[in-house]
């Protein structure tokens, strides 16, 4: 495929701009120089992001859109191209969420988070596709999850939302290579993020929610998504524990099951219990909604780098291939029948 442009040469469109990692890569990206397209659902948090980055001299154009919705879709597409002639990154990054378990969840919910975490990236994957055949390639970047590997309990319909992601974004790399197409392909799973995504989920348990450590900041995620708009790479695992746990599943299934069931109740609960009437963003923007990159989690110690993640980009296949040994190295230990018992509470 043709090279890929620098940051400061491209337009990018990216999704889910208003908050956690798509505000986040919106404002690294601005600061490189990028010419932007920014989608959310939030057209006033977006108008004071544009005017934001406009202050700072960045040229940006803004589409209201609920990456659900094919035509709104469609307008992102259609907008990159009236305001600057092409796209040379897509970034599918909008994303929904709800804890609780599958049955208690309703279904109208579960379909909803669907049409946003899986409908929302083939509807951008194909409107990019489409954009960049027309004119000569590009990079689409889809972002995933570490549960794209590794499901967990209490975020079922999400885990399954993500492996989704990861099937698609796989097949449709293979069929743009089979037809030598210019567009590289990279799909990112980070760990969990201190964004709000929890608050902003759907929360049918009896606390509030939180993600589970290990937490690394979306900075992290930011980076590894505007690396691969300039270097084509497969896949990305943001922060070590995503690679670990990965690796765990594929060599060890069962004992993941047992080790979540032993310890992913309890780390996706807070102590607070769930405010009453509390709003969330799975149908509509939240109203309380600001622009905000991070959480902020008291109860969570948040990871600023990722050693793994940094090595995996800069080209160091030794030293990432040490660390990646080292994940399946404690994931073997982890399975030793003694260090298991022990870990699952069993001794």
């Amino acid at each position: 495929m043709s090279a890929l442009r620098k940051i400061n040469e491209q337009v990018i469109v990216i999704t889910g701009a208003s908050s956690g990692i798509g505000l986040t890569t919106a404002r690294k990206a601005a600061e490189q120089g990028a010419k932007l397209v920014l989608a959310s659902r939030n057209g006033d948090a977006l108008d004071q992001l544009a005017s934001e980055l406009r202050r700072q001299g960045c040229q940006v154009a803004t589409v209201a859109a609920d990456v659900g919705n094919v035509q709104d879709v469609e307008r992102i597409g259609q907008t990159a191209m009236e305001r600057f002639g092409r796209i040379d990154t897509w970034i599918n990054n909008a994303g929904v969420g709800t804890f609780g378990r599958l049955d208690e969840v309703t279904l109208e919910d579960h379909q909803r988070l669907f049409q946003t975490n899986f409908w929302g990236v083939v509807h951008g994957s194909l409107e990019a596709v489409k954009r960049m055949k027309q004119r000569g390639g590009g990079a689409l970047i889809n972002v995933g999850s570490e549960v794209s590997d590794t499901p967990v309990p209490l975020q079922g319909m999400y885990s399954a939302s993500k492996h989704a992601v990861k099937a698609f974004t796989d097949s449709l790399r293979m069929e743009l290579q089979k037809e030598d197409a210019p567009i590289s392909v990279s799909l990112i799973k980070p760990a969990a993020i201190d964004t709000l995504f929890a608050v902003h989920a759907k929360n049918y348990m009896d606390k509030e929610a939180t993600l589970p450590p290990p937490v690394y900041a979306p900075e992290i995620v930011a980076k590894a998504i505007l690396h691969c708009a300039c270097h084509p790479k497969r896949e990305v695992y943001v922060g070590g524990a995503s690679k670990f746990i990965s690796a765990s599943r594929a060599r060890m299934p069962g004992l993941t099951d047992r080790f979540s069931q032993a310890t992913m109740f309890s780390q996706q609960k807070t102590k607070q219990d769930k405010m009453p009437g509390r709003p969330d963003a799975l149908h509509a923007p939240d109203p309380t909604h600001t622009l905000r990159e991070r959480q902020g989690m008291p109860e969570r110690t948040v990871k600023e780098t990722s050693a793994y993640t940094t090595l995996s980009l800069n080209k160091k296949p030794l030293m990432t291939a040490l660390l990646g040994g080292g994940a399946l190295f404690a994931a073997w230990k982890l399975a030793q029948p003694g260090m298991a018992r022990r870990r699952l509470g069993r001794v």
